[in-house]
C-alpha cells in the first residue's frame, strides 16, 4: 500500500468512525429527553473534572514579537525566464524544489509551498513567483529557500517600509533547500537567531511570511515532531508544525515565544495542493551552516560515511538478537567508502555516533552530513551478539553543484550547466548506467531546451558518466554537441551550441 493510499485509508476510516459515534449518540441525547419518565428523572451527582493543565494559563500574545521582528522579515518576489522550447513536465506537480526524483509521481504530498500570486501554470516567457525570506545582518544579508530562487533571473526584494532592492543571489544548496541572497542596504532589521536543540515538542511557534503574497502575515502553532525525515531530502531533520502554511511562506522564518528564529518554512504535507494541518521547517542550526559556507565558499561540503541503512524493527532486533529495537541497521557498503575502509559490513547495526545513542535510523545521515570531510568518528557497532567500536574517516559527499549568479566556468562552463553524476539508486531509479543529473541549466542549455532533472547519457554518441567526461567532449566539439538526454521514460538527441 502506497503512502498515499495509507493516507486516504486512514482519513476515510476516521470520518466513518465519527459519523458512526456522533448519531447514536446525539439520538440518545434526544430519546433521553422525551421518553424518559419524570418519576425516574434524578439530578446526576455533580463531580468536577479532573485539572488536566495550568488552571492559570493563558493563550499567548506575540503582538509585542511580531512588532519586534516582523520588519526584518521580507516579501521575494522572483522572475524566471522560461526558454522558447521549454514544455511543461507532466510529472511538476506543485514540486519546484530541485530535489531529485519524485517517489510519488505527479501526486506527492509533500510540497514546497512556493507558486506565487497570482498563481500562474508554466508557459513560455517569463514567469513571476512570490516568496518570503528575513534578514540576519544589517548589511542586507537575508535566507530563503532554495526552490524559491533557484534558476531565478531576477529577484526583487521588498521590506515593510515599502522599499524595494535588487537582490543577488549569493548561494544557492538544494539538498537542504537554504538560499543566501544579498540587498545593497544598511542599517537594516535583523532577526534572533535561536537554538533548535533546546526547542520542544508542543511548544507554541509563530511564522510570519507572505501566503498567496499577503505580506507580513502572521499564524501560530505548536511544534508537532522533530527530527522528521522526508523523502529526498534526508541531510534535514525537519521541524514538524500544525503552524498554517501556505503558498508564498516559503523561505520565512518559524519564531520560538522568545522571538528567536528556531526555522526556515519549507514544506507542506498536502493531498489538495494547500496547507492541510502539517508543515515542515529547515532547523535553523542547519540553515545557518548551510549559510556560512555558502558565504565563505560558495558550495557546501558534507561528511559521507558510504552506507545504505534502514531502521531496525522488533523482528530484525528478535534476528540480529538485539535487546530492543534501535540504531540504524547497515542494508550495503558502497565500494570503495570510508565504510568499507574501516570495516564496516552489511548487518551491522550502528547504536552509537560519537557516544550519542542512534534511537531512529533517520538521524545519522543528517548528523554525518553535518560533518567536515576528514573528520574522525566513532561509531559502536553491533554484529554477531556483541558491541565493537569502529574508527571512520569521513569522505566528502559528491557534490550536486550549489548554484550562484556569479559566472563560474566550473558551474556552468561553455553550456551552461551544472551537472552531477547519478548515485547508484537514482541509477536504478531511472534504469540507466552512468549518466549526469542536470541541477541547473542557463545560457545556451537553457536556450535549447535542456531541463533541471533531465539526465545527460552521451555526448556526441559517447557515454558520460563524469563531468570530466562531459568537459572533454565539449572541448573536442566546434559549433555544436548533439547531447542524449532522458527526460523521464523518453530519450532524445538535443544539440547545444558551444558557448
Amino acid at each position: 500500500m502506497t503512502l498515499r493510499n495509507f493516507v486516504k485509508t486512514q482519513i476515510a476510516a476516521a470520518l466513518l468512525g465519527a459519523a458512526a459515534v456522533a448519531a447514536p449518540v446525539g439520538a440518545l441525547y434526544a430519546l433521553g429527553v422525551a421518553q424518559a419518565p419524570a418519576a425516574v428523572q434524578q439530578a446526576a451527582p455533580t463531580v468536577p473534572a479532573p485539572a488536566t493543565g495550568n488552571p492559570n494559563a493563558v493563550l499567548p500574545d506575540f503582538s509585542t514579537m511580531v512588532q519586534k521582528y516582523g520588519p526584518a522579515v521580507v516579501n521575494i518576489s522572483v522572475l524566471t525566464k522560461l526558454p522558447a522550447s521549454y514544455t511543461p513536465d507532466s510529472d511538476d506537480d506543485d514540486d519546484d524544489s530541485g530535489q531529485g526524483q519524485n517517489p510519488y509521481g505527479n501526486q506527492n504530498p509533500f510540497a514546497p509551498f512556493f507558486r506565487g500570486f497570482p498563481m500562474q501554470p508554466p508557459q513560455q516567457g517569463p514567469v513571476h513567483g512570490e516568496g518570503s525570506g528575513f534578514i540576519v545582518s544589517s548589511d542586507g544579508t537575508i535566507l530563503t529557500n532554495a526552490h524559491v530562487v533557484n534558476g531565478a533571473s531576477e529577484v526583487t526584494v521588498r521590506l515593510t517600509d515599502r522599499r524595494e532592492f535588487t537582490a543577488k543571489v549569493i548561494g544557492v544548496d538544494t539538498r537542504s533547500d537554504v538560499a543566501v541572497i544579498r540587498i545593497p542596504a544598511k542599517n537594516l532589521p535583523t532577526v534572533k537567531i535561536g537554538d533548535t536543540r533546546s526547542l520542544k515538542v508542543g511548544e507554541w511557534v509563530v511564522a510570519i511570511g507572505a501566503p498567496f503574497g499577503f505580506e507580513n502575515s502572521v499564524t501560530a502553532g505548536i511544534v508537532s515532531a522533530k527530527g522528521r525525515t522526508l523523502p529526498d531530502s534526508g541531510y534535514v531533520p525537519f521541524i514538524q508544525t500544525d503552524v498554517p502554511i501556505n503558498p508564498g511562506n516559503s523561505g520565512g522564518p518559524l519564531f520560538n515565544m522568545r522571538g528567536e528564529v528556531v526555522g526556515i518554512n519549507s514544506q507542506i504535507y498536502t493531498r489538495s495542493g494547500g496547507y492541510q494541518g502539517v508543515s515542515f521547517s529547515i532547523p535553523i542550526d542547519v540553515a545557518m551552516g548551510v549559510s556560512q559556507q555558502l558565504q565563505a565558499h560558495g558550495r557546501v561540503t558534507r561528511g559521507k560515511l558510504g552506507v545504505q541503512i534502514q531502521n531496525v524493527d522488533q523482528g530484525l532486533a528478535d534476528s540480529f538478537g538485539l535487546p530492543q529495537p534501535e540504531g540504524a541497521l547497515v542494508s550495503s557498503v558502497e565500494k570503495g567508502s570510508a565504510a568499507e575502509r574501516a570495516g564496516i559490513e552489511p548487518g551491522d547495526v550502528i547504536l552509537k555516533l560519537n557516544g550519542d545513542p542512534v534511537n531512529q535510523y533517520s538521524e545519522l545521515p543528517a548528523v554525518i552530513a553535518g560533518l567536515q570531510p576528514g573528520t574522525v568518528v566513532k561509531l559502536e557497532v553491533w554484529r554477531q551478539h556483541a558491541t565493537r567500536e569502529i574508527s571512520v574517516k569521513l569522505a566528502e559527499m559528491e557534490d550536486r553543484r550549489t548554484a550562484s549568479n556569479t559566472e563560474n566556468a566550473q558551474e556552468g562552463g561553455k553550456l551552461g550547466l551544472a551537472v552531477r553524476p547519478l548515485t547508484s539508486a537514482e541509477q536504478r531509479q531511472a534504469n540507466t548506467q552512468g549518466g549526469l543529473l542536470v541541477e541547473r541549466a542557463k545560457g545556451p542549455a537553457a536556450s535549447a531546451g535542456l531541463q533541471q532533472g533531465d539526465i545527460v547519457l552521451a555526448a556526441n554518441g559517447a557515454p558520460v558518466s563524469s563531468i570530466a567526461e562531459l568537459r572533454k567532449a565539449i572541448e573536442k566539439s566546434k559549433s555544436h554537441i548533439a547531447l542524449l538526454v532522458q527526460r523521464g521514460d523518453a530519450r532524445l538527441f538535443i544539440p547545444v551550441r558551444v558557448g
